[in-house]
């Protein structure tokens, strides 16, 4: 097999190959997804200068959202250059170390930007259940330490995956067909006994989005116990119109992975490789295009700060 060390059967390089069957409609293909990651680094980078330079935005639900801008302008650069370099270069070859290292930081990252989204929902919670307390909770010093202890759970749940792969024997060649380094993508070349990465990968599922989605659904029933209560239905649709943003989001972000997830499991042999494939890359690329629109779209101070900018920028 040509990239490999018969010694240790652990393989120099990987071949990506885009989007198998689909080779000659790589270049009309690449257009949307370079289409949606303009979108996705101007609109997330826009909204983190945004909120770091208005001071009306200084407040622990744009701290929060600066924080997913962030996750998803990381996660963008992590996989669609390298995807963009395939589909217009055939720039397929992949170090394998350097495939580790992407599939790393793209699992870590989704599990981020999972976490990021709980904690919006904690956000909304405290701001709709104790109003007065709102601030004196989420001090700067809280939102700093849920932050990185998001992180920190993201990061030792997915550092595994790293050495899981790397003890795996390759003999079945070193051609992924995927457009970027996938665990199950490549532990499938292996050999050997892939059963406990497949585990491990349910587990973490599990203890990310199971969990996740867990405390989304607690803060969200424990919003609407505490909203149905205001006798003001003003009050009411007011309460109910902060959480509509998060709500798109969460749409936004778990339905793409879900059916990417059970697609992956379950409709192997109804569904055709390259759908997956496509949807796969779709699951990691839509909502970072999606999330700075909708909070765009739907969140008015953000437009008025856009709005001030502009005017400000032309008075200069």
């Amino acid at each position: 097999m040509p990239g490999v060390n018969t010694s240790s059967l652990t393989p120099r390089y990987f071949i990506l190959n885009g989007i198998p069957g689909l080779e000659a409609a790589h270049i009309w293909i690449s257009l949307p997804f370079c289409f949606m990651y303009l979108i996705a680094v101007t609109g997330n980078c826009g909204l983190i200068y945004l909120i770091s330079h208005e001071e009306a935005l200084h407040r622990p639900m744009y701290y929060f959202l600066a924080m997913l801008s962030a996750t998803d302008v990381s996660g963008c650069n992590t996989m669609v250059p390298s995807m963009l370099c395939i589909f217009w270069f055939s720039l397929k070859e992949i170090d394998f170390n350097a495939c580790l290292v992407q599939m790393f930081f793209i699992h870590m990252l989704t599990g981020m930007e999972s976490g990021v989204l709980t904690l919006m929902a904690l956000d909304r919670y405290v701001a709709i259940c104790y109003p007065l307390r709102y601030s004196s909770i989420l001090t700067n010093t809280m939102i700093t330490k849920i932050g990185i202890a998001a992180l920190i759970r993201s990061v030792l749940l997915m550092i595994p995956f790293a050495f899981l792969i790397k003890r795996l024997p390759y003999c079945r060649g070193n051609l992924i067909h995927h457009t970027y380094c996938d665990h199950m993508a490549v532990a499938k070349l292996s050999c050997g006994n892939i059963k406990i990465n497949a585990v491990y990968g349910l587990i973490a599922a599990v203890f990310i989005g199971g969990f996740d989605l867990f405390c989304i659904f607690m803060s969200y029933a424990m919003i609407i116990h505490a909203v149905v209560k205001l006798s003001s239905a003003d009050a009411r649709h007011k309460a109910f119109s902060t959480c509509t943003s998060h709500i798109c989001a969460i749409i936004i972000t778990y339905v793409p992975a879900f059916f990417n997830f059970f697609t992956h499991r379950f409709g192997r042999t109804t569904i055709p490789h390259h759908i997956h494939i496509i949807i796969a890359n779709l699951y990691l690329l839509l909502p970072p295009t999606l999330n700075p629109i909708v909070y765009g779209v739907k969140t008015k101070q953000i437009r008025e700060g856009v709005i001030k900018m502009f005017v400000r920028q032309k008075d200069v």
